[in-house]
């Protein structure tokens, strides 16, 4: 199955502590239905020193759901999205607008 959010997509959060931020996606795990957001859900590492790095507190994006998020269109709102046969390929396109992605 094509997946409908890809890495480098801008994306909105939908729900949850992070609710209205805006990112866009580092990387995507589609067996676990997870992707990680640049500046969103991010959690303290606690990093010990070593002799090359310095130790400390360290803040990390984790893996969100995919389904708690959605990609942002043109008009800088929120939209689903849908796959279309253009010219013999298979693509992607907002819903809210029609444009392709």
């Amino acid at each position: 199955m094509a997946a409908k959010l890809r890495k480098g997509d801008k994306v909105v959060v939908l729900t949850g502590k992070d609710k209205g931020k805006q990112g866009e996606i580092a990387s995507v795990s589609p067996k676990d239905g997870k992707a990680v957001v640049e500046g969103v859900n991010i959690a303290i590492r606690h990093q010990r020193q070593t002799q090359t790095t310095q130790g400390g507190r360290t803040p990390k994006a984790m893996p969100i759901d995919l389904s708690n998020l959605a990609l942002i269109d043109a008009n800088g709102k929120a939209t689903r999205v849908g796959f279309r046969m253009e010219d013999g390929k298979k693509v992607r396109f907002a819903k809210t607008t029609g444009d392709v992605i």
